[in-house]
């Protein structure tokens, strides 16, 4: 049987809350691996995936990176709490790294097997992660945003990194892709990134259905790219 909880952790300074999602039905060691909301914070998408992933034989961990509570509840307001993290990725990286930090407490936690994923904001929570050297197996970017932050990390990228991105996505183009490419290249990752042709932002989501901007849901790309990290961390974990 699937449970859900949700569990609370603090930087000493912070508050946030995620959810967390295991087949109690075992008690053996398994991956966690996270999840890292879109720009609006933690919502039920997140945590549908965590029981997905849950499902799966993984521990799910929806994270939050701005805060119990705090949430965008339009995109003004999801941009604005975006934009304070987007302007201070050091805060951005030290709220990843408290989330990894409490994903290792937990019960049936195989420490050694942790992995992230994201979804928009979330794809590039989780690229941070993997440039500071953290201790996770691998992570996947879906629908991702591509550009380095200004800290200047040295040491090669130890994380594997799957890419999952939408060819037609607007807040992605072209060059973005080739300079993280180019990025990931240069630090040494073990990295593959995945176009999928006629889609945009947010391809992940059903809700989004706003072609004009370029941010809609496409299910065909949704469900490949679902089974292409589900391959990515049965081949990691392995």
């Amino acid at each position: 049987m699937i449970e859900v909880s949700k569990v609370e952790y603090t930087n000493g300074e912070t508050q946030f809350q995620g959810v967390v999602a295991w087949d109690n039905s075992t008690n053996q060691k398994r991956p966690v691996i996270l999840i890292a909301h879109a720009f609006g914070g933690q919502s039920k998408f997140d945590e549908d995936k965590a029981i997905a992933l849950a499902k799966r034989g993984y521990i799910g961990f929806a994270i939050d990176v701005y805060g119990k509570g705090v949430r965008g509840s339009t995109p003004e307001e999801s941009r604005e709490l975006m934009g304070v993290l987007n302007n201070d990725r050091a805060l951005l990286l030290k709220r990843m790294q408290i989330s990894l930090v409490k994903a290792k407490t937990f019960e049936f936690a195989d420490v050694g097997k942790i992995g992230a994923i994201g979804f928009c904001f979330g794809g590039k929570c989780v690229l941070d992660l993997a440039r500071s050297g953290a201790a996770v197996k691998g992570i996947v970017s879906f629908h991702g945003v591509y550009d380095k932050p200004c800290i200047q990390h040295k040491n090669d990228i130890g994380a594997s990194v799957l890419v999952l991105h939408g060819w037609e996505d607007p807040l992605a183009p072209v060059e973005a892709v080739l300079e993280l490419a180019k990025e990931l290249t240069e630090r040494k990752a073990d990295w593959t990134i995945t176009a999928y042709g006629h889609t945009g932002h947010s391809f992940t989501n059903p809700k989004a259905q706003s072609r004009d901007t370029g941010m809609f849901f496409q299910e065909k790309s949704n469900i490949r790219a679902w089974q292409s990290m589900l391959k990515f961390f049965e081949e990691i974990f392995n």
